[in-house]
């Protein structure tokens, strides 16, 4: 048996194992067995999988969101220029406008009206979606509820039917001719109110948009009340709280955070609005074809001709969703950041 080697630990009081040096025949199949390193081009090639799964959804979003934002802003500092009668190869060129295009944009009181009509708008839709959005989610996450899932998919319902046409379906309801609510109300002696002309059509429109957007913010806030942690309700109703004060002083300030998201989604959308008020235009006289900023847009490119003064008005559009949404984002971060200090 050959000895330890020289630093080896001796056992005193025990016998041990004995200790063979491994053969040379031994050392030579280990340094001879392959290796369970990757190699550089393993690793290489490891590193670029991600990147490669990624191309698909790179390339889809340059071509179908990079590209054409990154063309209308070019068409957006451009004009044509007519030479002569404006006949004749040549006679219209495309060439360098600077902002001009932008200070017509900003000076038009056809764009400042539409302007002015959508926050109008958008005062009477967002208060009104989000607090019965709210109310829904509250009601539905209450445990003396019955027929929850029914409950929740009737709610949800309406959003998945298209806005142009659910505009369609509420465009026949409104009108007086085939609505079922005018000839009731002709039936029962009262006034019939035209909700397609004047001060009226804010309110309908609004309705359209409430009625097909509180499903979707519901399930949202409702989804953000599921993942809240049952302790809390728990120590609530053993502090004595009943399900209002628990609903108003535990419930709605945790899903804040919710409530903001929904916010700023009905924000962008209501200053996008375009199928309630575009579908409705052929029902009656009281829309006008620049009653959004998006009809201004449809209407310049595709009505006047003017790309390159609707692609202009596109930008300043979304610069100011831009800003607004980044303002909004600030404040409610603020103000969050301020709770969380005290």
């Amino acid at each position: 048996m050959t000895q330890p080697p020289q630093g080896a630990r001796r056992s005193y009081g025990v016998e041990a194992a004995p200790y063979d040096l491994p053969s040379p025949t031994t050392l030579k199949r280990a340094r001879s067995a392959p290796s369970f390193l990757p190699s550089p081009t393993t690793l290489k090639r490891a590193r670029s999988a991600p990147y490669f799964f990624l191309l698909p959804a790179a390339v889809l979003f340059a071509l179908f969101f990079a590209l054409p934002i990154g063309y209308a802003v070019w068409l957006s500092f451009h004009k044509v220029e007519i030479k002569g009668l404006g006949l004749g190869k040549g006679a219209r060129s495309e060439v360098w406008a600077g902002l001009e295009n932008y200070a017509s944009a900003l000076t038009d009181s056809e764009f400042l009206a539409s302007a002015l009509r959508v926050l109008g708008y958008g005062a009477l839709v967002v208060p009104v979606m989000l607090g019965l959005a709210l109310l829904f989610a509250l009601l539905l996450d209450s445990e003396r509820v019955r027929g929850r899932s029914f409950a929740r998919l009737a709610i949800f319902l309406p959003y998945a039917v298209p806005g142009v046409i659910a505009a369609v379906l509420w465009g026949f309801l409104y009108l007086p001719d085939v609505s079922p609510f005018h000839y009731l109300l002709e039936k029962a002696g009262l006034p019939q109110p035209d909700l397609m002309d004047g001060g009226p059509l804010y309110l309908a429109m609004s309705n359209i948009a409430v009625w097909g957007g509180t499903g979707f913010n519901m399930i949202v806030i409702y989804t953000a009340l599921r993942a809240l942690p049952a302790e809390v309700y728990e120590a609530a109703k053993l502090d004595g709280c009943s399900e209002l004060q628990i609903a108003l002083r535990v419930k709605i300030p945790m899903v804040v955070p919710s409530l903001v998201l929904t916010f700023f989604f009905s924000i962008i959308a209501t200053l996008q609005v375009f199928n309630e008020p575009m579908t409705l235009k052929p029902l009656t006289n009281g829309i006008p074809s620049t009653w959004s900023p998006l009809m201004k847009v449809y209407n310049d490119a595709f009505t006047g001709g003017n790309i390159h003064a609707a692609s202009a008005t596109a930008v300043v559009l979304a610069l100011a969703t831009f800003a607004l949404s980044f303002a909004l984002l600030r404040i409610s971060h603020r103000r969050t950041a301020q709770g969380a200090s005290r």
